[in-house]
């Protein structure tokens, strides 16, 4: 029977190949482009740590001053101070726990050929590998005891240690970044989420990769040059700054396996703050303290600017718009056919198979405006991509997103035609067969 309500709505599409193209043309526009919104608003708020990401949090305290006042920019407590940082640590009260911060460094290779280049990467504690993941080609990270010890150890990406070697069986070898030498102990796999969600300054972190790590403990210790939001609220003490208790340029993360922990951990937050402030250090309430999952942090920063969100209810607007005009045409096309549809009717057809047959018309529609909604989408998806804003290379259909683009242009398609068929079948054959 769908074979033959197939062959009827191909029929008719071809009866009135004008109109036809018109829906067509309708659908494909405004599914192409409020898809072409959808694709980015997805990449921009899609899980960076699938299977990871329920475990991860990072904790916040408020250390700032009562006096405090905020310039407009990033938020000073959204930072850890180097005591802070190191008393969490100490405390070890989640399964895994690391401090962290985005730094550069000049790598000065001793392969012929090969010039000196700035690498971007990681200050992190020992955890930082185990807790993220990190897929490692050849040897690991460093341990706790290395940490402790401010070994003199680096991991590279893949990437770094062909350029840098010609091989990635480079474990034990010799490093010089800045003006040190380090010994080589792990090779990691390309490995960057998107966004870069532990690093600070996530807005612009859809990019950027980490090709190197170092010991924490080292970057303090030798007052290494850091990237991001150093944010004091005291004169410093020159190159003792990075350990002062009045600057904040440490990102925090831990896992926490269970409920319990979270609850657990949360609460712990709050108790240290309110020892700190009984010391005199934080000034305000210990409430102010907070824990947000990985993804509660993603929304707290507020990834998506505002001109995407407009887009995108433009776009949806304007989707609208094209359905609405799809109805007024279906329901011009429907009626019209008044007289073929009585005629069925006369010879037996139900009600509910005058609809069907329609339905299929109307989906027939849909899937050839999908796919010209997927071709418009990919075009304005390819006009995202030479934009400079630094999502937008990321600005690309998987393979969800273009089942969907066809799923929702065929569920439009047809649900602009429930209307124009329901008036259809209201048709009472008797009057139009005495018409004719």
């Amino acid at each position: 029977m769908f074979g033959y309500y197939l062959d009827l709505a191909l029929r008719s599409l071809k009866r009135s190949p004008i109109l036809t193209g018109l829906m067509v043309l309708a659908i494909g526009l405004g599914i192409g482009a409020s898809m072409t919104m959808v694709t980015v608003l997805h990449v921009m708020t899609n899980d960076p740590l699938p299977g990871r990401s329920a475990q991860l949090y990072t904790p916040h305290l408020d250390p700032l001053p009562l006096d405090y006042k905020h310039g407009g920019g990033p938020d000073a407590s959204d930072n850890f101070t180097w005591p802070d940082a190191l008393a969490l640590l100490k405390a070890h009260r989640a399964t895994r726990q690391a401090a962290m911060a985005g730094g550069n460094l000049l790598l000065r290779p001793d392969r012929a050929g090969v010039q000196p280049f700035y690498l971007s990467g990681r200050y992190a504690s020992a955890d930082f590998f185990a807790m993220f993941g990190v897929p490692f080609v050849r040897g690991n990270g460093w341990s706790a005891a290395d940490d402790a010890a401010g070994a003199s150890v680096v991991v590279l990406t893949e990437a770094v240690a062909r350029k840098l070697f010609g091989t990635v069986d480079v474990v034990g070898r010799t490093v010089r970044l800045g003006e040190h030498d380090y010994r080589l102990v792990g090779v990691t796999a390309d490995w960057a989420p998107k966004p870069l969600f532990y690093a600070d300054n996530v807005g612009s972190q859809y990019s950027d990769a980490d090709q190197f790590f170092l010991p924490l403990s080292v970057a303090v210790n030798r007052d290494l040059q850091i990237n991001g939001n150093q944010s004091g609220w005291a004169k410093g003490d020159g190159t003792m700054a990075k350990r002062s208790d009045t600057m904040s340029w440490l990102q925090f993360w831990v896992q926490l396996d269970t409920p319990q922990q979270v609850t657990a951990y949360r609460q712990y937050l709050v108790d240290y703050s309110a020892q700190q402030k009984a010391l005199g250090r934080f000034q305000r309430p210990p409430t102010n303290a907070k824990l947000y999952s990985l993804m509660g942090w993603l929304a707290h920063e507020n990834l998506v600017p505002d001109d995407v969100r407009l887009q995108l209810w433009l776009a949806l607007g304007f989707l609208l718009v094209c359905m609405t005009n799809i109805v007024a045409l279906l329901l011009a096309k429907f009626l019209r056919r008044s007289g073929e549809i009585s005629v069925r009717r006369a010879l037996g057809a139900r009600r509910r198979d005058i609809f069907v047959q329609l339905g299929v018309e109307s989906a027939l529609i849909g899937v050839a405006g999908g796919a010209l909604g997927l071709a418009i989408a990919q075009l304005g998806l390819w006009s995202i991509r030479q934009r400079p804003d630094d999502y937008a290379r990321l600005a690309q259909m998987d393979v969800p997103m273009l089942l969907g683009t066809f799923a929702l242009a065929v569920a439009a398609s047809v649900l602009a035609g429930l209307l124009p068929a329901w008036r259809a079948c209201g048709v009472a054959p008797a009057l139009q067969l005495k018409g004719g």
